[in-house]
């Protein structure tokens, strides 16, 4: 393989690949609002010469290179979060600008520059002849990640796929192009969405002691779920904190995994109240939990934490704590009902797929991360790489929960962007990061050696729910 011919073909690339990516981030995609810009990311496709390009009931736009039986798929949500306050924003956060370095606007790290990345990548392929033989490439730009990451994955398994004729088995795997900061990634925590019901009776606001607050009972459960987040371990509390997970004594099995993906936290996000009026007695108070969840904890047991709070336990069946469900349409009013947990999952770093990636890094940068080095240290990318690991994990949580996490189907990420710069103002990628993704998955197909390959790829997963979701 001429790696250096690979580095030029994507080098040539930089300023279409430049131009797409500007194209989608003037394109407002929030989750469910994502048809303009998989249509033009399906007439880039068409352009580049793919072989097939389609969207699937939900809406996610996939486009294919090569005619062979084995899938390696690459993955590009392209929806987006809204923008926030403008006023934090210096400048048009869809009109964007480009400087020699970076593009900036909602969208750039998380996560269109992936899918800019991909679609070149994989042309790459095509014009070098680096598919293999057997091999065919799936390009996925996936919608409603932001919303309900690995949703879209679960449509494209047990929707798409049978649809079609295809079995979750002929994936080898997926390369997740979520923002790595120039990192191979090879797990990350899960996470769910919890909520706690509190009921209570109203009664009018000038004899409150006719009543019984609901607000009130929160408040005394609102400070144990900050307590179960932020407490030591030790005996010195009564609700033991979530780091209690990477100590052997409570995670016998599982600590050393809980350690390489950090401890599990949680945080109040929303809160809701119902009272007949502002002169009265609250009479329901609800909450949101975001609860991110490191390996050895399970969708019930981090339920059960929160029914086990001395709070929760002192209201009784006052108090009702549940896991959330989705249900919004997509952008083409597909309804896909799913549980929101989103489980955790590591590989192991001698995994086929894995190597792979690192192998392509290594003959193609080397050994280190990589970037765009600048004074300005806003633009800067190698403050946020220099010394770490090449192989490591993302803090958030991607649709690896879903193509991984659920469905064993072995994924891995490298990506253009920063973490960092998911969700923020400013948003900005780098342009460097665009070369250098397109010209490392142009390479992975043909260092993938499948003779590699085990069954015991994952080094840990965790389990489904009971629950009949389809």
């Amino acid at each position: 393989m001429n790696f250096e011919a690979i580095k030029q073909a994507a080098k040539g690339y930089e300023a279409n690949m430049s131009q797409f990516l500007r194209d989608m981030i003037a394109i407002p995609s929030e989750s469910c609002e994502e048809e303009g810009v998989v249509k033009r990311i399906a007439a880039e496709m068409e352009k580049l010469g793919y072989d097939k390009v389609e969207f699937d009931g939900l809406g996610n736009v996939i486009g294919w290179m090569g005619q062979g039986e084995k899938i390696i798929a690459i993955d590009s949500h392209i929806d987006t979060v809204g923008i926030g306050n403008i006023n934090n924003w210096e400048a048009d956060p869809y009109k964007g600008f480009e400087t020699d370095a970076v593009i900036y606007g909602r969208g750039g790290s998380d996560q269109e520059g992936g899918m800019a990345s991909a679609v070149y990548g994989t042309k790459i392929m095509k014009d070098m002849g680096l598919i293999p033989a057997g091999y065919k490439i799936m390009v996925v730009g996936s919608v409603q990640e932001e919303d309900c990451d690995g949703m879209c994955w679960q449509y494209i398994v047990n929707k798409y796929f049978p649809a079609n004729g295809i079995k979750k088995e002929q994936v080898e795997f997926v390369i997740s192009t979520e923002p790595t900061d120039g990192g191979i990634y090879r797990g990350h925590r899960g996470r769910m969405e919890i909520r706690v019901d509190v009921k209570g009776i109203s009664c009018h606001g000038s004899a409150p002691e006719r009543g019984d607050n609901a607000i009130y009972k929160m408040a005394d459960i609102l400070q144990e779920v900050r307590a179960l987040n932020e407490n030591p371990a030790d005996d010195s509390v009564e609700i033991k904190g979530l780091v209690k997970m990477l100590d052997p004594k409570y995670n016998p099995d599982h600590y050393e995994d809980a350690r390489f993906l950090g401890r599990g936290t949680c945080t109040t996000s929303q809160i809701f109240y119902t009272s007949p009026s502002r002169c009265a007695v609250a009479d329901s108070c609800s909450i949101s939990i975001d609860r991110r969840m490191t390996a050895g904890e399970t969708w019930d047991s981090c339920l059960e934490e929160i029914r086990q709070l001395p709070s929760v336990k002192k209201y009784g069946d006052d108090v009702k704590v549940s896991m959330y469900m989705y249900d919004r349409p997509a952008w083409t009013g597909e309804v896909y009902e799913t549980e929101c947990y989103f489980p955790t999952w590591i590989n192991k770093e001698s995994a086929a797929h894995v190597q792979a990636l690192v192998d392509a890094h290594h003959a193609l940068f080397g050994d280190k991360r990589i970037g765009h080095a600048d004074s300005d240290a806003k633009y800067d990318a190698m403050h946020l790489r220099e010394g770490r690991p090449l192989t490591d994990k993302w803090t958030f949580s991607t649709n690896g929960v879903a193509i991984q996490g659920r469905y064993g189907i072995p994924c891995v990420g490298f990506g253009p962007g920063a973490e960092s710069q998911a969700h923020a103002p400013n948003e900005i990628t780098w342009k460097q990061d665009l070369v250098t993704c397109a010209a490392l998955y142009a390479a992975v197909p043909g260092l993938y050696k499948e003779e590699n390959k085990t069954d015991d790829v994952t080094q840990f997963r965790a389990g489904k729910t009971n629950n009949d979701i389809k």
